[in-house]
């Protein structure tokens, strides 16, 4: 053997023999992880672990090892690296907060996820010891919001969320929640909220946090919180949450508007407009802006749960640049923790809002709107249909709390460009909700036909009417719209039965669709603006009388048959009676009018004639319960739904916030900026 291949044998061997060197911060794990106190030996060993870059893969899986027996046995040890997280949030050095922030998320993490059967106390009384719990989990985070004179540099209201979110996907399952249940944060949380400061500062993150709480369990036992929003009625408070969620939905109007100028051009400057169109159709190339299910949730709650914050939903607020206005204490817009779009305006953090005659004003219903619109223009991505499937809910089931606001009658938006067909000065909001759901019926008649939208869509017409109907309201409104709209929706229903009826109920559409035509028929006296308004609507449906024929036979083929959709099928054929007599009564006149005269084809104003001069001899029979609704229940209709979007919510949440994939230096430089 030659020298060099001794020489090579010799560096192999002395490479396979030598230890794979762990790092300190690993050894250090090891030392807690044994049964000895590791500061015994060594005083400073607590100091010296949150200077290091923490090992968060090495910390889980260590934690994910040791059995329940070894646990029990290493406790003390837990409770103390537990207390030390907690001592350490409060240094002045930033690398200790970062790394203590770091270390409790992989605790709360790793101990829930070895002790799912366990209840909430006893995983509490792994990580910091039960009599500890109210000192580390309650006390820091009210005296943060109380503004007493503490410790902690943090955002408290912004940890706690990332710390909760960081425990499981489903938030029902993080059992450890069941001591912020019995020990409420609730108060806290509302002091954040009606505070100017620590709103402007922590108010998205407080009313995320608030949503959050409030779906824990809801439907298997009693939730303190939503008991306790209920009864909220501190203007301050709840003015202060209309604020956050006001200023979350406009953000992510001006990054819609923005990217579709980029994109586009001009047609956002359309969007929910008091004058035109409040929905755009499909865009040749969609524009990716990131829904914000977190916010929209928490409007939800506020809406359903408290009677006193329906008020707020009508405050006018001035229209300002939010990209262009800096904050007191963020001279930039800053990024949201929770990766989606948090309020950035000065407004939050100013009581008092400017009163210049010549600035446009918005409310948080407009906005609402406005953040609708474009999210229903293209439901294909999960987000986005999760969203529009919620502002549908909100307006379909709190509509009877809404109605007063959307009669309210608003002057157009100055920056807004106005239809051409639509120069009325100003009109009610209603006006602009009906635009809204117009134009989402006719366009998303598609192959994957979004039916529950269309259900609910059709729904809040129908409630609309309702309530115009009781309260004599003759709404000025292009109502030929709304008609010819939901004749083509029955017309893509006949075309496409085969394909839909595989996949959905579409009787329990053409149904609703079909009464709305029987509201307009027996009650449209008493609502619909001009007697001529009637009279185009009985135009319209001898006009279109084909669609409505070939509805009827639809029908009366499937009722007749043995078969799944037989009952549904009975009763359109049944809410059919006064159209077809509508078309049975006039068609025959209108052709005789036509043959005495030697008129080929009839204009609409001679058609119209017709009508006018033969209504005493129609015969309509009146039809029970075309102005009653169903009464909004979460439970059980749309508890699976909401579910789901909570779980969705919680992921997106960790997605956004998770320390496992942020660097030390981008923790440091959010941390920067804590005062």
């Amino acid at each position: 053997m030659s020298q060099v291949e001794k020489k090579a044998g010799l560096l192999r061997r002395t490479s396979s023999s030598k230890k794979t060197l762990k790092e300190k911060v690993v050894l250090m794990y090891d030392e807690i992880f044994a049964k000895e106190d590791p500061a015994k030996n060594n005083p400073r060993f607590w100091d010296e672990l949150f200077l290091m870059k923490v090992n968060l893969e090495y910390l889980e899986s260590k934690l994910e090892t040791v059995d329940g027996e070894e646990v029990q046995r290493i406790q003390y040890n837990i409770n103390s690296l537990f207390h030390h997280c907690v001592q350490a949030l409060g240094e002045e050095h930033q690398i200790k907060v970062v790394n203590a922030l770091q270390t409790l998320c992989a605790l709360f993490r790793g101990v829930h996820q070895k002790n799912k059967s366990a209840s909430g106390f006893d995983i509490i009384n792994m990580l910091m010891g039960f009599d500890k719990a109210e000192k580390y989990l309650i006390t820091p985070f009210k005296r943060k919001c109380f503004c007493i004179n503490y410790s902690y540099k943090l955002k408290n209201v912004t940890n706690l969320v990332k710390l909760y979110s960081q425990v499981t996907d489903n938030i029902s399952q993080n059992t450890i929640l069941e001591y912020v249940m019995i020990n409420s944060i609730f108060e806290a949380i509302l002091q954040v909220l009606s505070d100017v400061s620590s709103r402007g500062q922590h108010g998205y993150d407080a009313v995320v946090l608030l949503a959050l709480l409030v779906n824990y369990r809801k439907y298997e036992s009693v939730n303190p919180y939503i008991v306790k929003l209920s009864i909220v009625d501190d203007e301050p408070t709840l003015d202060g949450m209309g604020m956050v969620v006001h200023q979350a939905l406009t953000e992510y109007n001006r990054q819609y508007k923005d990217k579709e100028e980029e994109h586009q051009g001009g047609f956002f400057s359309t969007l929910t407009s008091m004058m035109g169109n409040m929905f755009i159709a499909d865009a040749d190339e969609k524009l990716s802006v990131q829904t914000n299910e977190a916010i929209l949730l928490a409007l939800y709650e506020a809406v359903l749960l408290n009677r006193n914050f329906i008020t707020v939903l009508a405050q006018s607020h001035p229209e300002i640049d939010i990209a262009a206005t800096p904050t007191p204490t963020n001279p930039t817009t800053p990024t949201t923790p929770l990766g989606t779009t948090p309020p950035s305006l000065d407004m939050m953090n100013n009581p008092e809002l400017p009163l210049d005659p010549n600035l446009q004003t918005s409310n948080l219903l407009i906005t609402f709107l406005k953040y609708a619109s474009i999210v229903m223009q293209d439901t294909k991505d999960e987000h986005r249909l999760n969203s529009a499937r919620l502002c549908l809910i909100i307006l379909t089931y709190n509509f009877d709390k809404l109605f007063p606001f959307f009669s309210s009658v608003f002057k157009p938006m100055r920056h807004r460009k106005k239809a051409v067909d639509k120069n009325i000065p100003s009109r009610p909001l209603v006006c602009a909700l009906l635009d809204l759901m117009v134009e989402f019926i006719v366009t998303h008649m598609m192959k994957d036909f979004p039916m529950d939208l269309y259900l609910r869509c059709v729904q809040i017409i129908h409630k609309l009417l309702c309530y115009q109907k009781k309260c004599r309201i003759r709404l000025h409104y292009t109502w030929r719209e709304l008609w010819s709209a939901l004749i083509n929706l029955l017309k893509f229903l006949l075309s496409n039965e085969t394909t839909l009826l595989a996949k959905h109920n579409i009787f329990q559409l053409a149904l609703l669709v079909v009464n709305l035509f029987n509201m307009f028929i027996t009650y449209g006296d008493t609502f619909l603006p001009t007697s001529n308004s009637y009279d185009e609507l009985y135009y319209e449906i001898v006009r279109m009388h084909q669609v409505f024929d070939n509805l009827y036979c639809m029908v009366l083929r499937v009722s007749t048959n043995t078969g799944q959709w037989k009952e549904a099928a009975s009763k359109v054929t049944h809410a059919l009676i006064n159209v077809r007599a509508i078309i049975n009564h006039f068609n025959p006149k209108i052709e005789s009018y036509a043959a005495v005269n030697h008129i080929s084809q009839l204009s609409e104003e001679q058609v119209l004639e017709v009508v006018r001069s033969n209504y005493d001899t129609l015969t309509l029979k009146l039809q029970d319960g075309l102005d009653q609704f169903e009464r909004y229940a979460e439970q059980p209709k749309e508890a699976a739904f909401f579910k789901e979007l909570v779980r969705s919510i919680s992921l997106n949440v960790r997605k956004n916030v998770s320390l496992n994939t942020l660097s030390q230096d981008v923790l440091l430089k959010e941390f920067s900026t804590i005062s």
